[in-house]
């Protein structure tokens, strides 16, 4: 398959908004406007992710290059209100890691965040509900939480209390 130089820079402009909007604050601030936008612009990606996975299937490295790839990753994981779409990036993703044209960790990663928004028990422990008084943060409840740190070290994540460090 040819490399897509197309796609990769408008999924590395999907990403750069995307980062521009969550360091301002907009995505997770107090400021409503700032909520929907940050709605509208997740929304508008994931209906964007949709058509190029109708079009490629999961926009691997090799078709994209690795900063597209990711970026299309960041568009799946911030797809929270379309369900339909992570759920198929998900589909598309295992396909491309068994395959061996993705990493595992980025599909551990998303797994959790699906399980999440579907009300469910995570898996790896990825994905952080809030952040207690003393400031230590508060995962989402795990399906096995003893071995957390076995299934996050077998998909190349840092044990959680590595992870959890950085959010302090």
């Amino acid at each position: 398959m040819m490399n897509r130089a197309d796609l990769a820079e408008e999924l590395a402009a999907m990403a750069a908004a995307d980062h521009e909007m969550a360091v301002t604050g907009a995505a997770h601030g107090e400021d409503p406007a700032g909520q929907l936008a940050w709605r509208r612009l997740t929304a508008r990606h994931g209906d964007r992710l949709t058509e190029i996975m109708n079009e490629v299937g999961w926009p691997t490295a090799e078709l994209v290059g690795e900063d597209a790839a990711r970026a299309a990753w960041l568009i799946a994981q911030h797809a929270d209100r379309q369900l339909d779409v992570q759920r198929r990036a998900l589909r598309l993703l295992e396909g491309a890691v068994e395959a061996g044209a993705a990493g595992a960790r980025e599909l551990a990663f998303l797994r959790d965040r699906t399980l999440v928004n579907e009300g469910r028990e995570q898996v790896y422990g990825t994905q952080i509900a809030g952040v207690a008084e003393d400031g230590s943060p508060i995962p989402w409840p795990c399906a096995a939480p003893e071995r957390v740190d076995e299934l996050r070290a077998g998909v190349g994540i840092e044990p959680f209390a590595e992870y959890v460090a950085q959010f302090s």
